[in-house]
């Protein structure tokens, strides 16, 4: 039995695939072992959402490489897509497949076996107008399961490669992730998460498709479904039908990621971002509004061409000012063949770096702020992982990471946890018995 190893750079949609192609392999008799050991098979599923991502999935392929130099070694993903000449010219490199036809990764793996051949399998998106099913042929033994209901994204945003890498919007027929996700709450998850390239962008390649409210209005109906839980929605995506549907339905995990990227008005037009600070602002009171205890969390790029001082301060006092739970802090990466990586303005990286550091020093006064609203209360967490200690570790389903010990617990069940201490990034609590 040939053993596969996988390792996964880069977003939710990026480790759904991976189960989706781990469950491929195992389909074919194929054994799956962690990454560190000797494997036959190393499959690497890049990103290159950053000229970092770019330099990490070319180091783990060295390091499959360096586990077994006899090994096929196969590159999948965003980073193969846009750059497979780079790839190539590592010598060991087998195989480098995109993000279209994905679902042959197996043949062709076995082609390069039979044959030792070097395979460039990444194709035009021209080849595949519709969404590509890669349906979950396993439970991937987790607490949470995450079901991808679109791919691509028609927004080129200035600064982003990702639309070069996935290719334009194509959303999964509803009655399939409809399918997909009353399987697996069957199989025992407790939460779905919803993830996608652009997310709150389902439906929306053509007018009588229903749209992510529909789908959403749709899950709700399933009576095994505990909690739903949606990944990163864009701000101009953010209907009031969707906010409708959230605030009505008990199901709905208490969480939205709504991506900033700057709070300077001039930078997001320059960005090519669909709104203004102003519309972002009001968005968050709406949904206040309804969900008052919700935690939201954002990302921001620090340093984008042509960023003023003033500029990065608009966007600091407006990541204060909506008192976010959490922000994930990006310092602009130049990405060959985007408008931004033309624009004249570049900021030096130790300033990127400054401007950084201060967004992340506030980053942990705003947890404070937020986590320390639910001492004392009462919280539904999912554990997930055990610590060395016995601690179990798991999220509320207002996405706070929680601790708390207690016996039999079970991964992937729901415990009512009261909150007692608040840490650096996690709060800790005590099993409440029922």
């Amino acid at each position: 039995m040939k053993k596969v190893a996988f390792y996964t750079l880069g977003c939710k949609v990026n480790q759904y695939e991976t189960e989706a192609l781990k469950g491929a392999f195992l389909e074919k008799g194929y054994e799956i072992v962690d990454f560190s050991d000797y494997a036959d098979i190393y499959v690497i599923n890049t990103c290159t959402v950053t000229h970092l991502s770019d330099r990490k999935s070319r180091q783990m392929i060295r390091k499959a490489v360096q586990k077994n130099p006899r090994a096929v070694v196969a590159a999948v993903g965003c980073y193969a897509q846009v750059a497979p000449e780079e790839i190539l010219k590592i010598p060991e490199v087998n195989l480098v497949l995109g993000t279209v036809h994905k679902n042959r990764l197996v043949e062709l793996v076995e082609k390069v076996l039979r044959e030792r051949t070097k395979i460039n399998a990444v194709a035009s998106f021209e080849e595949l107008l519709e969404f590509e099913e890669m349906p979950l042929k396993l439970a991937p033994g987790k607490a949470r399961a995450f079901v991808k209901i679109q791919e691509g994204c028609n927004s080129y945003c200035a600064y982003c490669i990702i639309p070069y890498a996935r290719g334009p919007l194509r959303s999964r027929p509803l009655e399939d992730v409809v399918a997909e996700v009353k399987k697996l709450c069957q199989s025992g998850f407790s939460e779905i998460v919803l993830t996608g390239i652009h997310t709150g962008a389902y439906g929306q390649e053509k007018q009588d498709l229903p749209k992510l409210a529909d789908l959403v209005a749709e899950l709700f109906k399933i009576p095994e479904l505990k909690r739903l839980r949606l990944s990163s929605i864009e701000p101009q995506d953010f209907t009031v039908e969707l906010l409708d549907v959230l605030a009505n339905s008990p199901k709905f995990c208490r969480h939205l990621h709504l991506p900033l990227q700057s709070g300077d008005d001039d930078i997001l037009k320059a960005m090519r971002r669909k709104y203004t600070s102003y519309e972002y602002l009001r968005l968050i009171e709406t949904i206040r509004e309804r969900i008052p205890d919700i935690a939201l969390t954002s990302d921001v790029i620090v340093g984008f061409p042509g960023e003023t001082e003033e500029q990065f301060l608009n966007t600091y006092n407006l990541v204060k000012k909506v008192g976010f739970m959490d922000i994930h802090v990006f310092k602009y990466s130049p990405r060959a063949g985007t408008p931004a990586a033309k624009m004249p303005g570049q900021i030096p990286e130790r300033e990127k770096e400054r401007r950084s550091l201060l967004l992340l020093n506030l980053k942990e006064e705003l947890f404070k702020n937020y986590a320390s609203k639910f001492l004392g209360k009462i919280l539904e967490v999912i554990p997930e992982e055990q610590d060395t200690e016995g601690f179990w570790e798991g999220h509320s389903d207002n996405y706070l990471r929680v601790k708390f010990s207690g016996n039999n617990i079970k991964r992937g069940e729901i415990y009512p946890v009261k909150i007692t201490e608040m840490k650096e990034g996690y709060v800790s609590g005590e099993l409440v018995n029922s």
